[in-house]
């Protein structure tokens, strides 16, 4: 029996998780199980988790299947775009650069900033009283 080729890579954005698997084929984009423009709903997320492939040209010649969890919607479409990145570098070195000067490479270490004491929330402050 053939063994299936396929490329993996994971792609993280705040909390969301993105496990993605390219497999040669003719551009069939699966996420949890369900359609594409199905999943991600508005243009903006679509894009964006699409921005790897459509960058290096190959949106045609790879099947994607993702999962992904955690997090919100805008955030999974990140961490699916990181996904793809990493498992195109996977398949050829070489898309590095390109993948690198259009900043797909580096993961957004961005995440939400913790509640502190003595305060309404991260930065926000209870109301002051002067008297």
């Amino acid at each position: 029996m053939a063994d299936l080729v396929q490329y993996y890579g994971t792609g993280r954005r705040k909390t969301a998780v993105a496990r993605v698997f390219l497999r040669p084929g003719s551009g069939d984009f699966k996420v949890n199980g369900r359609p594409f423009d199905e999943y991600f709903v508005t243009d903006s997320q679509r894009s964006a988790a699409k921005q790897s492939l459509v960058s290096t040209e190959s949106a045609a010649t790879f099947n994607v299947i993702a999962n992904v969890s955690g997090g919100g919607v805008n955030g999974q479409a990140d961490a699916v775009k990181l996904g793809v990145a990493r498992a195109l570098m996977l398949f050829n070195a070489e898309l590095r650069k390109k993948l690198k000067s259009e900043g797909l490479v580096s993961r957004d270490s961005r995440g939400k900033e913790r509640k502190k004491y003595g305060q309404k929330g991260a930065r926000k402050r209870f109301q002051f009283s002067k008297r």
